[in-house]
């Protein structure tokens, strides 16, 4: 009967800090092997929120039908927003005001007083009329732009590369051979609007020297209403117009980076593979220098699966604690930390699905990397391993 008792479960815990120096190191590296797991699924999760953020199924996008749905590269007529408020039922009004907002929209490069070299950056000349429509964007600070001024998203200095310092209120950009002088910063319930600059649409189009807008932005009474824009476009050919739903617009963005986040989770694999091959390097490490204490257990009447239990044990236990460090920092350092992209820049998000991928991977690594060594030091007879040094 004594041979069938497992292991006491304090005897893995004491083994951890008999080799203080060896616990430390496999701690430090399946914790860096965890929270790159969680800086992979945290970039995967702030694009994928920063997309659905931006979409608003009550807005409807009016573009250039020729521009393949890359709005910088559309061109429409300045009177389009005329024609879709005297044309289209169904436009939310307040106060006598429509909700459509003209808009232009380009990328170009931006410096400030501290850059050296130009960033690219992403501007939109818009109206008073813009906030109504995206109703996401919040003033935090500063007051709207007036002439030759523009108020910044909280995340434009991410998607310039410039200081967070180089952006505030009273700071001046360049770009296009003006000078503009910075009146505000919004923000955008972390939706792609954080990484633009915004500036007065009059004053934007005389800078650029155009006369056309980029596209329309239109807010319904209700999403059944978008269909009334779309055959408002179908109907007027000369125009050469396409409608699409806000959301949908960015669901397709998303369809778009689908390649980008595939890639993210297969190197959350590879990051995990290799966190796998690691720690069995310093398992079998560990178990080749035990061999006498293993087989010692064996002779006083404990079972195999009994040890191999223990061994497992140990390398979970570190392998959680190396997850609880990781997503410790995780969520004090990663979450919420800038990243330029195409797109714009976006943050990191470390989420519940994110912790809880990094506690899996974290399981994974404790159980799969502790077994084939265990498995091996196990096969040792008990006279050749106790007499091993």
């Amino acid at each position: 009967m004594f041979g069938q008792r497992l292991l006491p479960w304090d005897y893995g815990v004491r083994n951890l800090f008999r080799r203080p120096s060896r616990s430390i190191l496999t701690l430090g590296g399946l914790t860096i092997v965890v929270l790159l797991v969680l800086v992979v699924v945290g970039f995967i999760r702030g694009l994928e929120k920063s997309l659905a953020a931006t979409g608003n199924p009550n807005v409807v996008l009016v573009y250039a039908l020729s521009s393949a749905a890359d709005v910088e590269n559309s061109s429409i007529a300045g009177r389009t927003p005329a024609l879709l408020s005297a044309s289209v039922d169904g436009v939310r009004s307040q106060y006598g005001v429509e909700y459509v907002s003209p808009e232009l929209y380009l990328g170009t490069r931006i410096t400030t007083a501290n850059m050296k070299e130009p960033g690219m950056g992403l501007v939109r000349g818009v109206t008073t009329v813009a906030p109504l429509v995206r109703s996401q964007v919040q003033l935090i600070e500063g007051a709207w732009p007036q002439s030759g001024e523009v108020m910044v998203g909280r995340l434009a200095h991410s998607k310039l590369g410039a200081g967070e310092e180089d952006l505030m209120i009273g700071q001046q950009v360049n770009f296009d051979g003006h000078t503009w002088t910075i009146s505000g910063r919004f923000a955008a319930a972390g939706s792609a609007f954080e990484s633009e600059i915004w500036a007065p649409l009059a004053d934007l189009q005389t800078a650029l020297k155009r006369q056309d807008l980029s596209l329309v932005a239109v807010g319904m009474e209700s999403p059944d209403r978008v269909a009334d824009v779309d055959m408002f476009c179908r109907e007027r050919v000369d125009l050469e117009l396409k409608a699409v739903s806000e959301s949908g617009y960015y669901a397709d963005m998303q369809k778009h980076y689908k390649p980008v986040r595939m890639l993210g989770w297969v190197v959350v694999a590879l990051v995990a593979g290799s966190g796998i091959f690691a720690g069995l390097n310093t398992m079998y490490g560990a178990v080749v220098g035990r061999a006498r204490e293993l087989a010692t257990l064996q002779a006083l009447g404990f079972r195999r699966r009994a040890i191999l239990l223990t061994l497992v044990q140990e390398a979970t236990l570190l392998a959680c604690a190396g997850a609880l460090m990781a997503c410790l920092v995780g969520l004090t350092m990663v979450d919420g930390a800038a990243i330029r992209f195409t797109m714009g820049a976006f943050m990191l998000k470390v989420d519940s699905v994110g912790i809880s991928v990094a506690c899996g991977v974290a399981i994974l690594l404790g159980v799969v990397g502790a077994i084939p060594p265990a498995l091996k030091a196990m096969r040792l007879p008990v006279a050749e391993a106790i007499k091993s040094v």
